[in-house]
C-alpha cells in the first residue's frame, strides 16, 4: 500500500478553518459562555448499541493489572457533571471518537462543539444554534417542523403509530428489501427512511430544524409532556448535511437509569455485548443537574459547507486512513 504524508486539505483551508474556529470562540466569548475543557478517556462506554467507542488499557504504576478506558464519542457525560457541579452555561471543541464510522460526512475521529444553556428549553437553544449558522456562513432564517410531519408528508406514514409490517412495506417500495426482511427494530427502519429518503426530500438551500423525534430515540432528553410518545430533540440539516443533534436535557437520575438499562435490552437483542453504565453520570444527576438544554454540532461539517467542500477530507489535515 502506498502512503503519503502530505494533509488531504489545502494550506489555505486551513487558515480558512483556524478563522472559522476563531469566530465560533468569539460567538460565546460575547455570550459569557464559559469554555471548558474534558478528558478523551472514560472509564465506561456510551450504551446506544448505534454507537461504537474504540476502547484502550490503561496501565498505572500505581494499581495492579490493567483498566479498560474508552475514547469519548461525545464530551456529554463530564459535561454534564460539570453543569451538576455549579459551572453555569459551558463549551468545548474538541475531538471525538466513533469506531465503524468513516465516509464523506464521517471520520473515525472528527471536531465535535459541544454546549450547554442553563435555563434554556430546546426551543431556546434551536434560536441560538441558528445564530450560530448565521454567524458562520450566510444562510436564510431556518424553517421548523416535527418528525411526524416530514414522515406524513414525504411517505404518507404516521411514524408514532406505524406498525412494523407497515414500516417494511414502505421500506421494500422504495427497494430496502435486504434490510426490511431482516430488520426486527421499528426505530432502525424509521432511521433508513429517514436517511434515504426523506433527506432527500427537503430544501437543501434552507436551514431545517426537525423536532419531536420518537421517545426510543433520545435517551437523554425529556419527553414532551403534552406528548409522551415523542421527546424534546431536534437536529438540524442544511444543504443535505446533519448538522446538529440537540436536547432539552434529561435530569431524573431514576429515568436515566431506566433508559440506560433499555439500552442494553436492546443491545441484547441485537447481540451486542451489555455496555457499563456510567456511575459518575448518574452520581451527578443524583447530586443535581440544572434544567438546561444542549447540542453537539459536527464542526468538520460545518466547515464543509463553508468551504464548500464535497469530502471531509478536505477541510481536514490528516483523516484516520492517513493519520
Amino acid at each position: 500500500m502506498q502512503h503519503t504524508w502530505q494533509p488531504t486539505t489545502s494550506i489555505e483551508n486551513l487558515k480558512k478553518r483556524g478563522q472559522i474556529l476563531r469566530a465560533i470562540r468569539d460567538f460565546f466569548e460575547q455570550r459569557n459562555i464559559l469554555e471548558v475543557d474534558t478528558p478523551s478517556l472514560s472509564h465506561a462506554p456510551v450504551t446506544d448499541p448505534h454507537l461504537v467507542n474504540f476502547s484502550t488499557k490503561w496501565i498505572s504504576p500505581s494499581q495492579t493489572g490493567e483498566t479498560s478506558l474508552y475514547l469519548q464519542t461525545s464530551p456529554e457525560y463530564a459535561m454534564k457533571r460539570l453543569l451538576a457541579a455549579g459551572s453555569g452555561c459551558i463549551y468545548q471543541m474538541g475531538k471525538a471518537f466513533r469506531n465503524e464510522e468513516s465516509g464523506r460526512y464521517h471520520n473515525a475521529e472528527f471536531t465535535l462543539l459541544e454546549w450547554y444553556r442553563v435555563g434554556f428549553d430546546h426551543w431556546q437553544l434551536m434560536d441560538e444554534v441558528e445564530a450560530l449558522l448565521k454567524h458562520i456562513v450566510v444562510s436564510p432564517n431556518a424553517e421548523r417542523r416535527s418528525y411526524r410531519s416530514l414522515f406524513v408528508e414525504y411517505l404518507g406514514i404516521d411514524p408514532l403509530m406505524v406498525s412494523m409490517q407497515e414500516l417494511k412495506q414502505c421500506c421494500c417500495k422504495l427497494g430496502f428489501e435486504s434490510i426490511a426482511d431482516t430488520e426486527t427494530h421499528p426505530d432502525t427502519l424509521l432511521q433508513l427512511l429517514f436517511c434515504e429518503h426523506i433527506e432527500t426530500k427537503v430544501d437543501p438551500s434552507v436551514p431545517l430544524f426537525v423536532y419531536d423525534f420518537p421517545a426510543s430515540q433520545a435517551a437523554l432528553a425529556k419527553l414532551n409532556p403534552n406528548d409522551n410518545r415523542v421527546a424534546q430533540r431536534f437536529e438540524l440539516y442544511y444543504q443535505g448535511v446533519e448538522l446538529a443533534n440537540g436536547f432539552n436535557e434529561l435530569t431524573d437520575p431514576k429515568e436515566q437509569q431506566t433508559r440506560f438499562q433499555q439500552d442494553n435490552q436492546l443491545r441484547a437483542q441485537m447481540g451486542l455485548p451489555e455496555a457499563m453504565i456510567d456511575t459518575r453520570f448518574i452520581a451527578a444527576l443524583n447530586a443535581g443537574l440544572p434544567q438546561c438544554a444542549g447540542v453537539a454540532l459536527g464542526i468538520d461539517r460545518l466547515l464543509m459547507i463553508a468551504l464548500q467542500a464535497k469530502h471531509i477530507n478536505e477541510v481536514i489535515a490528516f483523516p484516520t486512513s492517513n493519520a
